[in-house]
């Protein structure tokens, strides 16, 4: 297996995936010659033509639409908004039509072949305006499903199982990652399942969750941690929504204790549904309450962005203050 970067997996999943189904197109802002504002594109315009890579207007709304209307009509819509920030205009497609095509309809007509990409989240300077972590404003949403690689390996294996999955998908990307994070990545085809979350790491005081590029930082609040003595259970959601409550409660049962690490505020944030929900499947097994390590009820600063971020050292005082409960 080669070492590559994540935007590299991307670029390789992208390619696969159109190689392999002749309907499925590829457009965005300027996702063809110039292979997007982060080159995840890359090449693929030479490779597969203008036809099925090509460059849309400035319009998020229109991007959203035009997926739709593709994805209606039998093909593969594969479309990139530029920046997660950006989705917003895009809403009222996604939501109310996306979303809602199959039930609508009763079935008889649906766009399960829309997936959008996304790069969200912070850590490159990017001020309030590139570096939103919207996730959770679409996990509310039924008909959407919404997944979150943590590296390379999985950015491949996500991306094509949400390309080939009969319901729309969106699919965010944590910018953050796509240079830093490199790791063997399979030459050939392979999809990891949506919907199932990791056990990365075995504990038993208690159990950490996170997804995307703060998988790093709970691995690094737990190795911290275990200096102290605490043995952390380390899971990566994955998929958000639906997501792996199933996973989730068992490792909780076992540690007896939860945290949740995201990087979008704490208010409103996805961690507060899996709170809610674990506390309903796990009240008697719970040795405290459960702990949530989030990103500030503000805008998304840019000279406080290290202040805003959720770390490893907030994370690992939230441990100890969990386990000493």
């Amino acid at each position: 297996m080669a070492e590559i970067n994540m935007l590299q997996a991307i670029n390789d999943a992208l390619s696969m995936a159109m190689e392999i189904d002749d309907k499925a197109i590829l457009f965005g802002e300027d996702v063809g010659h110039f292979g997007g504002v982060f080159r995840a594109t890359s090449g693929l315009q030479d490779k597969y033509g203008r036809d099925r890579c090509f460059n849309t207007p400035l319009t998020e709304q229109g991007i959203a639409g035009f997926a739709n209307g593709l994805a209606s009509n039998g093909m593969t819509a594969i479309a990139e908004i530029q920046f997660a920030d950006y989705i917003f205009p895009a809403i009222d497609q996604i939501v109310n039509e996306t979303a809602k095509f199959r039930y609508r309809s009763g079935n008889e007509f649906n766009v399960g072949g829309v997936t959008f990409r996304t790069p969200y989240g912070g850590g490159i300077a990017g001020g309030h305006y590139h570096s939103q972590s919207p996730e959770a404003y679409f996990t509310q949403t039924a008909g959407l499903k919404v997944v979150v690689p943590r590296n390379a390996y999985q950015a491949k294996g996500l991306l094509l199982a949400s390309i080939r999955d009969k319901n729309p998908v969106i699919f965010f990307e944590p910018k953050r990652l796509y240079r830093a994070n490199i790791g063997e990545v399979p030459d050939g085809d392979y999809e990891i399942e949506l919907g199932k979350a990791e056990v990365v790491r075995e504990g038993k005081d208690i159990t950490l969750l996170a997804w995307g590029a703060q998988m790093e930082i709970i691995e690094k609040a737990a190795d911290m941690a275990a200096k102290e003595g605490i043995s952390c259970e380390i899971l990566d959601l994955r998929t958000l929504a639906p997501w792996d409550v199933e996973t989730v409660a068992t490792s909780v049962k076992k540690t007896g204790r939860l945290l949740i690490n995201h990087e979008a505020p704490l208010t409103g944030g996805f961690a507060g549904e899996i709170a809610a929900t674990i506390q309903e499947e796990c009240f008697l097994y719970l040795e405290s309450p459960i702990s949530r390590v989030c990103g500030l009820d503000t805008p998304y600063p840019l000279i406080h962005e290290k202040e805003y971020m959720p770390d490893a050292l907030k994370t690992f005082e939230a441990i100890k203050a969990s386990v000493t409960f």
